[in-house]
């Protein structure tokens, strides 16, 4: 939940006692800025066209409105006592999985039934659609399948429509599934349209699918402010100094939390997740070129805690591009395609957009966004609801045009950066750049190839898809089984562990094991030294400050104590 609004409180909303008993057990004390406008609009029946930023709410502002609804029709239309009444439509699988866990929570004390259209085919999900839930929660293309194979019928039960994150939906390419899906509804119903953006493709859309609509703009920035989300940029002058300030950041213990770590295309996640495998720091990739249900696996593992780091991509989905005519006498070769040129890519996919990544304390651009909206939603992964966080952006020379578009577009009323520069001592760590060194020569071009081809191999291994096909094909698993082993990357153990003589003056005490506070005693203090170095907390070092503000916080999504 966002920061509460000024106004009445839930329970003076005329909602259904036992959705006010879910919201109870969830924890939402007081509507959220976009709640408190949009609910009360939504239970009277309007059509909304709604912009709030991620972590607002907007999922619990429609998520009410339309149980309540579901829950009204029920008494009053006994003779159609079960029927898809509401269909959410969202841009991707995970956001799918995700709205259908939120609102299996708030209908969890009615009898109102939710359900989601997985990736399986039609014939698979007859039986979940042949039992007639309220409420159908999937993608366009999904939705438009069930409808094409008649095994899904809208046009006489339907009585409200959700487009969420409806500027994803289009930048996905979903807006002819949406036109054809709107063929297959009848004539009348409700509307509301989430979108965390007003484009020119949002508003043509309004036009398709809202009649009169309420259009509602919270007053709020496009992130939280500097009391809850501190930003801080670090101007690089190597690619290798982008990975020393990483691995002290993390294998020094400076950043606590769990972390996001955003590259710019899919090659450059498994590098960096080769490059901490290195040191001995667990990460796992988010790829997009992997099934829906591996992803979300991934993601509840990093909710779990079991992973502490992501590696992610806002990379698009690769998508059809017009191909210029070759010049004359000039005969093009043709290019072996690697990995990374294919179009295999899930184009319902997006790390930075919709996913609920929770406790999140930090998210570090490894390299900076290309766009404002890119840096603006991935930064939205850290600082949701209540919780603190802090984006970190480390910046190259050749990368600082889109850094310098960023802070202006991001800049205060008073024209002041929202982006403060992050006093790090690069000189505290030179003593790592050695075997930051000897790390980045063993991350191979082709090690990095033979990593996305053994996650693929593994994926082939486990699918439950293809059971039955190696079960009547037994030679074809024998042969995957017992093909060439593969070798990311030769991992060299002497870079596991950091020795003392590497280790910062500043950190020596804070990392030494052993050391107990006695009572009366005062530990020594962790500062640098005069000049000011990486934890020196006098210098006012941005990470170091909120470090020791985490620690004095206890709400969920703060980093960790030390």
């Amino acid at each position: 939940m966002a920061a509460a609004a000024e106004g009445p409180g839930f329970e003076h909303m005329g909602l259904d006692p036992r959705l006010l008993r879910a919201v109870s057990e969830l924890g939402w004390g007081r509507p959220t800025a976009v709640q408190a406008q949009a609910l009360p609009l939504a239970l009277e029946g309007r059509d909304l066209l709604v912009r709030a930023r991620t972590g607002s709410g907007k999922t619990g502002a429609y998520g009410l409105g339309l149980l309540q609804h579901v829950l009204r029709a029920r008494e009053v239309a006994q003779a159609v006592p079960q029927a898809v009444r509401a269909l959410v439509l969202v841009p991707s699988r995970e956001l799918s999985l995700q709205v259908l866990r939120c609102l299996r929570r708030l209908a969890a004390a009615t009898d109102v039934r939710v359900a989601e259209l997985g990736d399986g085919d039609p014939a698979a999900l007859r039986p979940v659609l042949a039992a007639q839930p309220d409420v159908l929660v999937g993608t366009p293309g999904r939705v438009l399948a069930q409808l094409n194979a008649h095994t899904l019928v809208l046009r006489h039960s339907l009585e409200l429509l959700v487009l969420d994150e409806a500027d994803l939906l289009l930048g996905f390419g979903c807006l002819e599934d949406i036109k054809a899906l709107l063929c297959h509804l009848p004539k009348i119903y409700q509307a509301l349209l989430m979108s965390a953006t007003f484009s020119p493709d949002v508003e043509a859309l309004k036009e398709l699918v809202l009649h009169n609509p309420v259009r509602l703009c919270p007053a709020q920035a496009p992130l939280p402010g500097p009391a809850q989300l501190r930003q801080l940029v670090l101007r690089c002058g190597t690619a290798e100094d982008k990975v020393l300030v990483l691995v002290a950041l993390l294998r020094l213990r400076l950043l606590r939390g769990r972390a996001l770590l955003f590259v710019s295309s899919l090659p450059r996640c498994y590098r960096l997740k080769l490059l901490l495998e290195q040191f001995g720091i667990g990460a796992c990739v988010l790829n997009p070129e992997l099934p829906a249900r591996s992803r979300c696996h991934i993601i509840a593992q990093f909710n779990r805690g079991i992973y502490d780091y992501i590696v992610a991509t806002d990379e698009e989905a690769p998508g059809p591009e017009p191909v210029p005519e070759p010049e004359p006498k000039q005969p093009q070769r043709k290019k072996r395609r690697g990995p990374a040129q294919g179009k295999a890519t899930d184009p319902e996919f997006s790390a930075a957009r919709g996913i609920d990544f929770q406790d999140v304390a930090a998210v570090i651009n490894f390299d900076v966004p290309v766009t404002v909206e890119a840096y603006i939603h991935r930064v939205g992964r850290t600082a949701r609801a209540d919780n603190p966080g802090t984006a970190l952006t480390l910046a190259l020379p050749d990368e600082e045009e889109n850094m310098a578009r960023i802070e202006d577009a991001l800049a205060a009323d008073n024209g002041e950066s929202m982006l403060q520069p992050y006093k790090f001592c690069m000189e505290e760590i030179e003593g790592l750049r050695y075997r930051c060194r000897d790390a980045m020569r063993a991350v191979t071009k082709q090690a990095v190839k033979e990593a996305r081809l053994r996650e693929i191999k593994d994926e082939l291994l486990n699918s439950e898809k293809l059971k039955v096909y190696f079960e009547d094909n037994p030679r074809d698993l024998h042969v995957l089984r017992h093909d060439r082993p593969l070798h990311p990357a030769v991992v060299q153990p002497h870079l596991r562990n950091v020795p003392d003589y590497l280790v910062p003056h500043s950190l020596r005490a804070s990392l030494t094991p052993g050391i107990k506070k006695r009572k009366g005693q005062r530990l020594p203090h962790t500062g640098a030294s005069r000049r000011g170095g990486v934890r020196c907390r006098r210098s006012g070092n941005p990470l170091q400050s909120f470090k020791y503000s985490q620690r004095r916080s206890k709400r969920p999504g703060a980093a960790a104590p030390s």
